[in-house]
């Protein structure tokens, strides 16, 4: 090692820098990498891991430097929300598809059990008489106060019943009996099953080999498509009755003319379109209702949101299908009989 003098003579050993690893029994590292600065983590569809520091970290590099950051949310434009909307609406149509055809085929395969059956029918169909009942019997009252003044200007108030009649049995008996039904039986079969489904009960109906659709849907199913037409005509003629004793005792009509009219204007296929409507109405409200059930959210939100969906759905299923219904029935009465010059 050379040696140098400084001023006052003395004799001292200048140090040599020395190369890294050079030193005996020692070696100097690299400094250690910071992980805050080094590892930045982005979606796995966006990024790619590059090996750094002798594999010591990775580093998530974007193949784009505008790449949102996660958490972050681009602005919504129309377009997107027009978009979303009709995708879940077809998503929901075709789900109510396949739904439907589960049960038909729950349906051909074995009908359910007669315990089962009788259960539905007395849910939906006996405990549905008071509410059907009082609904027919305030339909016909209403009618007939509406319409009496209205046919009193025209001198022709003893057509009253035959316009009360004629639009409860053809249209207001089915549309109304079937949108109370909906909020009644409806509503009650959304939350029933949608219950059954957060408690895991269809779950558990899967695990012990028994088919949910079979068991479950297809009973109410045939209770309501059996008795919503029976209760429709039970409201008709609650309302017939309840237009009678307005008629006549409270407006004076007499009782021949009331029926006279009624006769001459209501016919036997009124009565049949008005039970062939009802029919429909009550297959919708089962199909919609069970299939709310069983896509039923979780917790009792979830159960609320479902039987206000069912609802809802049916009242719309309800009034689609009387206006498809209703112009189809008046075409199919010319098909029946061509020569008939009036109204249906």
């Amino acid at each position: 090692m050379p040696k140098s003098r400084d001023r006052q003579g003395a004799v001292s050993h200048a140090k040599e820098p020395r190369p890294p690893g050079s030193g005996f029994g020692r070696r100097e590292s690299s400094p250690r990498p910071n992980w805050a600065n080094e590892v930045r983590f982005r979606p796995a569809a966006q990024g790619r891991a590059a090996l750094v520091n002798g594999g010591t970290c990775f580093k998530m590099a974007s193949y784009s430097s505008t790449a949102p950051l996660p958490g972050t949310r681009l602005a919504e434009t129309p377009i997107h929300t027009l978009g979303r909307y009709f995708l879940t609406s077809v998503s929901s149509v075709g789900d109510l598809a396949l739904f439907s055809g589960r049960m038909t085929h729950g349906m051909i395969v074995r009908l359910p059990r007669r315990l089962v059956l009788l259960q539905s029918f007395y849910q939906i169909g006996v405990l549905s008489v008071p509410v059907v009942v009082v609904t027919g019997a305030f339909i016909g009252m209403v009618l007939a106060a509406q319409s009496y003044e209205q046919l009193r200007l025209m001198r022709i108030e003893t057509q009253l019943g035959a316009v009360i009649n004629v639009s409860l049995v053809r249209e207001l008996g089915p549309v109304l009996a079937a949108t109370m039904l909906a909020g009644r039986v409806g509503s009650a079969i959304a939350a029933e099953l949608g219950t059954m489904r957060v408690t895991e009960q269809i779950d558990a109906l899967r695990a012990l080999g028994a088919d949910p659709i079979q068991y479950l849907v297809v009973p109410r199913f045939l209770a309501c498509c059996l008795l919503i037409p029976l209760l429709t005509a039970l409201g008709d003629s609650m309302g017939i009755l309840s237009g009678w004793f307005m008629a006549t005792q409270m407006y004076h009509i007499n009782d021949f003319h009331y029926w006279l009219h009624s006769e001459m204007f209501v016919s036997a296929y009124d009565v049949f379109c008005g039970l062939f409507k009802s029919m429909f109405f009550g297959a919708a409200i089962a199909v919609i209702s069970c299939h709310r059930g069983f896509r039923c959210g979780a917790g009792a939100q979830g159960v609320g949101q479902a039987a206000t969906q069912a609802f809802v759905l049916s009242f719309g299923a309800i009034l689609a299908l009387d206006f498809c219904l209703g112009i189809f029935l008046n075409s199919f009465y010319y098909v029946l009989w061509p020569s008939a010059g009036g109204v249906p």
